[in-house]
């Protein structure tokens, strides 16, 4: 076998690995939390000893911090191929916003992963300052697309950067509602509340620019 060759082959047995311990890893932060879950738990889920998960992880909120990035990886992928199919900027902050939305209505669980909320509670949580800086940077990107919008329709870049924090504020409320069943007490789709949120912005942006 060529050196190339076994490379290759090396490098697919440890992704494979790596892929195997992280879907374990997801299950076992969906039942235990960030603070319950232990290497060891890990790695009997994954079918491996704990050892073995240090040739991929060092920590387990290494192997956190990848499962988030690969949720976010998935989120900004939604919002791309969403946001590539609209034509105006109009158009563009819509289908941002509401994919950014639709993504985490399709999966509350990654919601939960990205608010650290599985069995921990609301409360600040971290996975060290560089993991940290990295996955804010994943999700700021998956949320560009919709300040680039509201800029593009006239919006100043504070002004944009403040339509998407609160958007993204907006979405996890309504998104906090649905998943625990809160909206039905006001008789309310969260999802026609979030367009409705989105048209209301896109209004008054439209309405400023013809001004």
């Amino acid at each position: 076998m060529s050196t190339d060759r076994r490379t290759r082959r090396q490098n697919a047995v440890s992704e494979l690995k790596r892929g195997l311990i992280l879907d374990a890893a997801r299950k076992v932060f969906e039942t235990e939390g960030l603070d319950g879950a232990s290497l060891r738990a890990i790695a009997t889920a994954a079918g491996y000893t704990p050892a073995a998960l240090y040739f991929h992880f060092d920590c387990k909120e290494a192997i956190y911090a990848e499962v988030l990035r690969d949720s976010l990886a998935h989120l900004g992928q939604a919002v791309g191929r969403a946001v590539a199919r609209a034509r105006s900027p109009a158009e563009r902050l819509r289908a941002a916003a509401m994919a950014f939305f639709r993504y985490y209505d399709d999966n509350p669980r990654d919601l939960d992963l990205g608010f650290y909320l599985f069995r921990g509670g609301m409360k600040p949580q971290g996975l060290g300052r560089e993991r940290d800086e990295a996955l804010n940077a994943a999700l700021a990107a998956a949320l560009h697309p919709i300040a680039d919008a509201a800029q593009a329709l006239g919006a100043r870049r504070d002004d944009a950067r403040l339509l998407t924090a609160d958007t993204f504020a907006h979405a996890a409320g309504l998104l906090l509602l649905a998943h625990t069943g809160r909206i039905r007490m006001f008789g309310a789709s969260a999802s026609a509340l979030m367009e409705r949120f989105v048209d209301n912005a896109i209004a008054t942006l439209t309405g400023k620019a013809r001004r």
